[in-house]
C-alpha cells in the first residue's frame, strides 16, 4: 500500500509553502525547547523540531528545482496551442524520460505506461477542454478495471466538475492539472505559441 499524506495535514501545508517557514518552526521549536526544558533535557525537546527541519530540505529542494514562473506560463501557453498529434509526442517523450514504456491505445485511455511490472492507463486526448466532467473518468478507471492497471492518469488543463472530483477521488485517478503537467513537460523543448 502506498503511502499518501493528507493534503491538508501540518507537513502537507509545509510542503506548499515557501521552504524558510518550515526551518522557521523548526527554529522556534529549537529555541523554545532550549528556554523551556532543564539543561539535561533540552536536547530531546529540540529533537522535535528535526522533522520541520527535513520538510524544510525538501521543500527547499522541490521550489528550487520548480520552474520560473514565466516558464510556467510558456508550457502552458505551448500545451494550449498544440495539436494532440505535437502534445501526444510530448506526454510520450516526458513519460518515457521517467522511465516508462509507452504504448498508445484507443478508446477511454490513449496511452499505456508501463513500468517495473505495473501498468498506468492515461487519457489525455481532451486536456483541452474548458471544463470536465465525471463520464471520462468513470470510463477511464472501468478500461482500468478491463486492463487491470495498477493507477490511472487523467489530464486536463480545464476545471473538473465537483462531480468529476469526487469521482476521482473515490476512485484513485490521478488528476494531473497544470502544475503536474508543467512538471512533468519543464525539460521539454515545447514549440513557442
Amino acid at each position: 500500500m502506498k503511502f499518501k499524506m493528507a493534503p491538508n495535514s501540518l507537513f502537507a501545508i509545509l510542503l506548499r509553502s515557501p521552504w524558510w517557514i518550515s526551518l522557521l518552526v523548526a527554529l522556534g521549536l529549537a529555541m523554545a525547547a532550549r528556554a523551556l526544558l532543564p539543561e539535561n533535557y533540552w536536547a530531546f525537546g529540540a529533537m522535535g523540531a528535526f522533522p520541520f527541519l527535513c520538510i524544510a530540505v525538501v521543500a527547499g529542494w522541490r521550489q528550487m528545482r520548480a520552474p520560473s514562473s514565466q516558464r510556467t506560463q510558456a508550457i502552458l501557453s505551448a500545451v494550449a496551442g498544440m495539436p494532440w498529434r505535437d502534445f501526444a509526442r510530448a506526454l510520450e517523450t516526458a513519460f518515457t524520460r521517467d522511465g516508462y514504456t509507452v504504448t498508445r491505445m484507443d478508446g477511454a485511455a490513449d496511452m499505456v505506461l508501463s513500468r517495473a511490472g505495473s501498468t498506468t492507463l492515461v487519457c489525455a486526448k481532451r486536456w483541452k477542454a474548458a471544463r470536465h466532467g465525471e463520464d471520462a473518468l468513470q470510463a477511464l478507471q472501468a478500461a482500468a478495471t478491463a486492463k487491470e492497471a495498477s493507477a490511472c492518469i487523467y489530464i486536463a488543463l480545464g476545471e473538473l466538475s465537483d462531480q468529476a472530483k469526487r469521482i476521482a477521488r473515490q476512485q484513485n485517478v490521478q488528476l494531473m492539472q497544470r502544475q503536474e503537467l508543467v512538471q512533468l513537460l519543464q525539460d521539454l523543448a515545447l514549440p513557442a505559441k
